[in-house]
């Protein structure tokens, strides 16, 4: 059994195949899940668990190059809105969530936490240790 880390074995599994470009979704629960990319759905209850704690958990484990948001989270959702600007800064990129929601087809994973704050939703692209 795993001491640390993310303990869930079908997140583990699936972050331990990523590579180089691959791209990661991490989402509230209402955004939309498309056909096609692999999809690890945490959500248990409204706000369990929550965005922050997923996204904490994953970055303590991923490289990651760079990141895209919806533009709406700067007004729909401020505390979303600060923390992906605290993770990320200036390099984070926004797009219309509209946008998003088409670029989270190429993602080689989606992870659906119970998030049920709007726009509370990040495109990662993983990078390399090296």
């Amino acid at each position: 059994m795993k001491r640390s880390g993310i303990l869930n074995r079908h997140l583990a599994g699936a972050v331990a195949e990523l590579g180089h470009g691959d791209g990661v979704l991490v989402c509230d629960a209402g955004m939309p899940i498309p056909a096609g990319p692999r999809v690890v759905d945490l959500a248990f209850r409204a706000g369990v668990p929550s965005f922050e704690e997923v996204l904490a958990g994953l970055l303590d484990e991923l490289v990651v190059e760079g990141a895209t948001a919806a533009q709406e989270v700067r007004t729909a959702n401020p505390a979303a809105a600060a923390l992906l600007a605290g993770h990320f800064g200036a390099t984070l990129a926004h797009v219309s969530h509209e946008e998003l929601k088409s670029l989270s087809a190429g993602a080689r994973l989606i992870v659906r936490t119970g998030e049920a704050r709007p726009y509370a939703n990040v495109l990662l692209r993983c990078g390399v240790f090296f």
